[in-house]
């Protein structure tokens, strides 16, 4: 389970990195990427984001650490 959180944390922060861009530059380097943020496999990127969000919410409520 520690590896799917540290994949789901790489994922969030290269979220993270691309809503930047979209604040600072009018760049979504996903749509870029990928051909619009129309285009399925940016959708499905964009979901596999947001998924890695809510199993890495868990991080907030882990004591041991």
């Amino acid at each position: 389970m520690e590896i799917l959180k540290k994949i789901c944390l790489i994922l969030i922060i290269i979220g993270a990195i691309n809503w930047a861009f979209v604040g600072l530059f009018e760049l979504d380097l996903v749509a870029s990427i990928f051909g619009g943020s129309d285009n399925m496999i940016a959708r499905i990127i964009y979901i596999v984001i947001g998924l890695a969000g809510i199993i890495d919410i868990s991080l907030l409520f882990d004591h041991e650490r």
